[in-house]
């Protein structure tokens, strides 16, 4: 009986598929977490912290955090230049489910 629903639904439709469709991949969630802890953060930095990304990774995956509006990029008008990253209102919003997952990896992880 329970198995004509699930016939009828849908993954994509989920609120699930929409919140994993903005942090997949494998640093959307990384850079996310290091602005929630240490905002704001420059491009080197969030490199170095980081690890093993390219510039062309990282740009990328900066730049559609920002078009998904959940960071937001500042430039300074100076030389040389300045550009910093922090989190959006709405990615301040996406925080309290992100640092669920920090408080449940915390409790579970091999001691």
């Amino acid at each position: 009986m329970i198995g004509k629903y699930i016939k009828q639904a849908n993954f994509e439709d989920t609120g699930f598929s929409y919140t994993l469709s903005l942090i997949s991949g494998k640093h959307k969630m990384v850079i996310l977490y290091c602005l929630m802890e240490y905002e704001p953060v420059r491009f080197n930095e969030l490199r170095r912290y980081i690890g093993n990304i390219s510039d062309k990774t990282l740009s990328a995956n900066l730049k559609e955090l920002e078009a998904d509006r959940l960071i937001i990029r500042r430039e300074y008008p100076q030389i040389p230049p300045k550009v910093e990253y922090g989190l959006s209102e709405r990615g301040r919003s996406l925080m309290e489910v992100l640092d669920q997952l920090c408080v449940w990896g915390e409790k579970n992880r091999a001691q």
